[in-house]
């Protein structure tokens, strides 16, 4: 049967310029009266520089060969600073030709002498493979015998060799060097003998505990570099962030120079922030930022513009992409031209839609942050961001997916209920003028440390007074008393049996996934969970959505990490919700206030599963419940804390407190990632309304990683500004009694939540 063709237009050339469409989707927004912010970023032109004296003639033969003259001023920079043995981090928005900015001066360091190599080190598998097929288009260009290879979980053992024998570029991620390369570092005497250059790419994903990790990670890595007599020069590349240098510095744990003079092009962009409108003034509830991100996208979809359309989260990735594959069946357009992008699904579905992307037979997608990243999914003409990501850094990177070189684009942030995209949409000056945040590692936090030390004396025995992060002596002493290294002389030696980088995960938990099984005659695995998310989405009785179709989990084995499914057509989704019990351990620091007092210190924290709701599509309305049987999780981590005293207090009834103290939660919570470059979900909020460790009532807002990350200490340092936010934000949300914009939903339409909460923040500004 021959397929009949799309409904809407498929042009091999986008026949309306992005902008024109901007236009149209604008007046359509401002017609219904929505608040609505539109600028207009004006085109910008290309600065160039010249190639280095010294370049191989070859590499400038072939870079002209694919229409590169001359290199933008960054990459020149760039690639005399990597030249000069310099460590060099660049940062420039996508689509700027960082990739240019390090493959240049490997390659002509192994054209010149080809017992050079390096390794590359991207955050995920898709990026490597991208990469890796930009570099092979390079290399026969260059007609050179330059062997390049991806080393990862998919690599079969018999191509492992080659890899490790062969390989003049190397690339992988962080998580096999640490598992698969440090730990057998006596099978990589080839790459580790010649290593020059050690290149890193989106260095500004590597914040947080994923971040402190990897500065473990490299401090290994430059540790047996060290033991075979070699010191390579690191390359990194980000997006933009606050202290690029800072973070690429705490990285590599060494100086590193900045390079951030942007010389691409870049055409014009249309950029709109988009408030849905009030639907129920009372209670102060919004139109669904879903479902006004689905009339957007199917009305740029429809206009022939490719689209990537941003949800927060997996759930959501699904929800919308339901709705917006209904909304262009109910009108022209061609819903199965239109699919979803996120975690948990197979590598095949992913390479499949990147390179759908590309060829244009995909004209819209529906993605998480995994898109956000630099693969290569060609040049997009919108992006829709679903709700604010958490920060400007992932805000800016995610509209960056649309627009190519001087190509136009339009990019549409859509703001949800919630109080930090309210902030957002009422303050858009935020957007264009504001602070982009600071990423943060903490290299010596003491878990992450231990870790990696354990780690390291496995891979290579300790001189006493060597360095590895802070108070390295003492941990080995520890550890010397715990039988796990035995101190002989001068020098400490593995002595347990165990194979330490096994049991250490670079990221906030374990690395098992659940895999995701569709039962039936032949059943087959249609993705993956990791294991934080597997209590909430893949419990027993969840609707798990994939690619559309819905499943219902019908046994979960939590032992063997099994998830079996079932398809099922039923008109609502599933939401589960966490029970939370926090106990403070110990008090590092305080500061005083007007009315109470502000503390950051150590705190353990239990999870537990207990219920989920089930949710009706397109209207959002409750319709039932269930219970959930998992064993509940917990952590050590770091929290600030603000206690509120009698002066605080004084005049409200308990009732009144406890609504108060929700509110502030709930806004401290969503406004913390405006000083922090995190998403709202890397923090925690626990309310109490007579704390054991304060006897009095006390909002916490904790770290959502063992350990802590320095999340919690950079709340306590701008704590009175995060007060000031908090305070201005509840007053200028227009609802009578609190709303999922400032203090969170109110059930109750008299709620005391809204009243409460301005008067405690009030009273302990001062």
């Amino acid at each position: 049967m021959v397929k009949p063709p799309p409904a809407y237009p498929v042009p091999a050339v986008r026949p309306i310029p992005p902008t024109i469409i901007a236009d149209k989707v604008v007046a359509n927004l401002q017609a219904k009266r929505t608040e609505t912010h539109v600028r207009r970023i004006d085109e910008r032109p290309a600065r160039y520089a010249d190639w280095p004296e010294d370049l191989d003639p070859r590499l400038i033969a072939a870079f002209r060969k694919r229409g590169i003259e001359r290199p933008y001023t960054h990459q020149s920079a760039a690639i005399g600073n990597a030249l000069a043995g310099k460590n060099t981090v660049v940062v420039t928005p996508t689509a700027s030709g960082k990739t240019l900015c390090y493959n240049t001066p490997v390659l002509d360091s192994i054209l010149k002498d080809p017992t050079t190599r390096a390794l590359y080190l991207f955050p995920t598998k898709a990026l490597a493979q991208d990469q890796l097929d930009e570099l092979h288009g390079l290399i026969t260009d260059l007609q050179a015998d330059i062997r390049t290879f991806t080393y990862d979980g998919d690599t079969p053992a018999d191509a492992r060799r080659a890899v490790r024998q062969a390989g003049h570029i190397v690339l992988t991620n962080p998580d096999m060097l640490h598992t698969a390369v440090l730990p057998h570092h006596t099978k990589w005497v080839q790459l580790f003998e010649s290593l020059q250059y050690v290149v890193i790419d989106e260095v500004h994903t590597y914040r947080g505990v994923f971040g402190s990790h990897l500065a473990n990670v490299l401090r290994r890595l430059r540790r047996i570099c060290q033991f075979y007599g070699t010191d390579p020069t690191f390359i990194l590349c980000s997006a933009t962030i606050a202290n690029p240098d800072e973070l690429a510095a705490a990285l590599v744990g060494d100086d590193v120079e900045l390079v951030d003079d942007n010389g691409a092009p870049a055409g014009e962009r249309v950029v709109v922030i988009h408030n849905p409108p009030v639907v129920n003034k009372e209670l102060g509830i919004r139109q669904s930022s879903i479902k006004a991100a689905r009339d957007i996208g199917a009305e740029l979809i429809r206009s022939g513009i490719q689209t990537i359309v941003f949800a927060p989260s997996r759930t959501r990735v699904e929800i919308l992409l339901t709705y917006l594959r209904d909304a262009l069946r109910n009108k022209p357009g061609d819903p199965e031209r239109v699919t979803g992008y996120r975690g948990g699904y197979l590598p095949n579905e992913r390479r499949a839609v990147e390179k759908g992307l590309r060829d244009g037979t995909i004209r819209g997608v529906v993605a998480t942050n995994a898109l956000e990243l630099g693969i290569d999914i060609g040049g997009l003409g919108a992006s829709v961001v679903t709700g604010y990501p958490g920060s400007l850094a992932s805000l800016w990177q995610q509209f960056g997916r649309a627009g190519r070189s001087r190509e136009a684009a339009l990019s549409v942030l859509v703001a949800s209920s919630n109080p930090l995209d309210q902030y957002v949409a009422t303050h858009p000056d935020f957007v264009f003028e504001g602070a982009i945040e600071r990423g943060l590692v903490d290299p010596d936090n003491l878990f992450v440390l231990a870790s990696h030390l354990k780690c390291a004396a496995f891979e290579l025995p300790f001189t006493v007074g060597e360095v590895f992060g802070a108070n390295t002596d003492e941990l080995l002493d520890i550890l010397a008393e715990d039988g796990v290294v035995q101190k002989a002389a001068n020098r400490y030696h593995w002595m347990s049996e165990a194979y330490p980088a096994e049991q250490v995960s670079l990221r906030t938990a374990s690395t098992d996934n659940f895999v995701i099984i569709e039962q039936g005659p032949q059943p087959r695995v249609i993705g993956e969970c990791d294991r934080p998310s597997a209590p909430l989405l893949i419990h027993e009785d969840a609707i798990y959505i994939h690619r559309g179709q819905q499943y219902e989990v019908e046994f979960l084995d939590w032992d063997e990490k099994k998830a079996y499914v079932a398809p099922v057509s039923v008109d609502y989704y599933t939401d589960a919700q966490l029970a939370v019990e926090l106990k403070v351990l110990d008090e590092f620091d305080e500061a005083g206030a007007a009315a109470g007092k502000h503390s950051t210190g150590e705190v353990a924290i239990t999870f537990l599963a207990t219920i989920f709701k089930k949710v009706k599509l397109n209207t959002h309305e409750n319709v039932g419940w269930g219970k959930i049987a998992i064993p509940e999780a917990n952590i050590h981590t770091s929290s600030y804390w603000m206690t509120f005293d009698e002066h605080a207090t004084a005049g409200l009834d308990r009732e009144q407190i406890a609504a108060g103290l929700s509110g502030i939660g709930e806004l401290a919570r969503n406004l913390a990632p405006i000083f922090c470059l995190c998403d709202a979900r890397d923090i925690g909020a626990n309310v109490q309304v007579r704390a054991p460790s304060t006897e009095m009532p006390t909002v916490y807002l904790y770290d959502m990683v063992p350990g802590g990350v320095g999340l919690a200490q950079k709340l306590f340092d701008v704590r009175e500004r995060l007060a000031e936010s908090c305070l201005a934000l509840a007053k200028a949300c227009e609802c009578e009694n609190g709303c999922p914009g400032c203090v969170g939903p109110q059930i109750e339409p008299n709620s005391p939540a809204k009243r409460a909460a301005t008067k405690l923040l009030e009273r302990i500004i001062g």
